[in-house]
């Protein structure tokens, strides 16, 4: 079954970090560039973070730089999201897409 899952959401206080995960089955993730977005309560999906599909370019959003980080490991069919200094704005919840395919989602929680 050809599919992205996203993993690693949850509760965590303003300052602290999360790390998502997007695996893919079904086909190779390393084809592809892999994009993270985000969708808050009552806003529009917005683009996060991408990484190209060998890893040399990324692109974030100005509101998570120097705090975000998006890699790729392609051995395990994986790209990651590290977030840091997290604040209550980044509350949403979060999908990878690649392939045309999106993920199902997972909360990420930031409380004051």
């Amino acid at each position: 079954q050809v599919q992205l899952v996203e993993s690693g959401g949850g509760l965590v206080q303003a300052g602290g970090s999360l790390r998502l995960s997007c695996a893919a089955s079904g086909f190779t993730l390393s084809a592809y560039t892999v994009t993270w977005y985000r969708q808050a309560p009552g806003k529009e999906r917005e683009l996060v973070a991408l990484i190209n599909f060998d890893g040399t370019k990324t692109n974030y959003t100005d509101s998570v730089k120097g705090r975000f980080t998006i890699s790729r490991d392609n051995a395990r069919n994986t790209v990651s999201l590290q977030m840091n200094s997290l604040k209550p704005i980044d509350t949403a919840v979060y999908y990878c897409r690649a392939q045309g395919l999106w993920g199902q989602g997972t909360q990420v929680t930031v409380s004051s």
